[in-house]
């Protein structure tokens, strides 16, 4: 099956992946470490960059930015996905397929970029995004995007949001 993607050379994109069966993996330390590394191996022969991430146990969101004549995130994902499943010795650990949105201009990344550092309050597990360890929402932090006790409430979802 083919599905409609957009395709735009140095886009920005938000991205959902989500494990099989949807298990609790990606927060155990091994395969964490694995996914850093999938995403730097990718990175350094595919460049893009990482604009925000939030890993839970069960699916990853991501804010990614293309290179200027690049719109290949297909290629990119199956990469990271097949880094992380043969080294991982886990049998099936990713969804067949992800879920991506073009993002359409900046007020669309900033909607999406807090619903990536608030995710983890939503699902229960951090009252304040800044008690879950495994989120570039410190990163903003340390930039002065945000101040550090951001995300008492939850914020406005982007309206383009996929399904979890």
């Amino acid at each position: 099956m083919r599905y409609r993607r957009a395709r735009t050379p140095g886009a920005r994109y938000f991205f959902t992946v989500v494990t099989h069966q949807r298990r609790p993996v990606l927060t155990n330390g091994r395969v964490r470490a694995l996914v850093g590394a999938a995403l730097r191996a990718t990175r350094r022969t595919q460049p893009f960059s990482m604009d925000a991430v939030v890993l839970l146990p069960d699916h990853l969101h991501c804010i990614w930015t293309l290179p200027a004549d690049d719109a290949d995130f297909s290629t990119r994902w199956r990469r990271i996905k097949r880094f992380v499943t043969l080294r991982a010795g886990a049998g099936h650990i990713w969804q067949g397929r992800f879920w991506e949105h073009l993002i359409r201009d900046d007020a669309d990344w900033r909607a999406h970029v807090d619903y990536v550092h608030y995710n983890p309050v939503k699902h229960g597990l951090a009252a304040m995004p800044g008690e879950w360890p495994y989120s570039s929402f410190h990163r903003f932090v340390a930039e002065g995007v945000y101040p550090a006790d951001w995300g008492r409430s939850e914020p406005p979802l982007p309206a383009t949001v996929g399904r979890e």
